[in-house]
């Protein structure tokens, strides 16, 4: 089951000025090891569409390497990753 690891502070902003708060989740595999994704929410209401999310961003050893890796993330990094999962939105058919 997903877990919540970190929320940044940092509003990171798309190439269409729709304004994102990111938050990174993580989540334990079967073999122990743990996955970790970034979810970008609208932090102007609803102006924008719903969440959008990464695929798999990284793979640490246990979750506190997760939320180490999570607190270090800088804004070019989350600008990137915010354009990835626009690009993996995008790509799924709408019904």
């Amino acid at each position: 089951m997903p877990e919540f690891i970190h929320e940044h502070s940092v509003v990171v902003t798309g190439n269409d000025g729709m304004r994102y708060r990111a938050r990174v989740y993580g989540e334990r595999r079967r073999e122990g090891t743990w996955s970790g994704w970034i979810e970008f929410t609208p932090a102007d209401g609803g102006r924008a569409p719903s969440t959008l999310r990464t695929g798999q961003e990284t793979s640490q050893p246990d979750r506190k390497a997760v939320e180490y890796w999570a607190g270090g993330l800088e804004p070019v990094y989350l600008e990137g990753a915010l354009t990835r999962a626009r690009r993996a939105a995008s790509a799924v058919p709408q019904r």
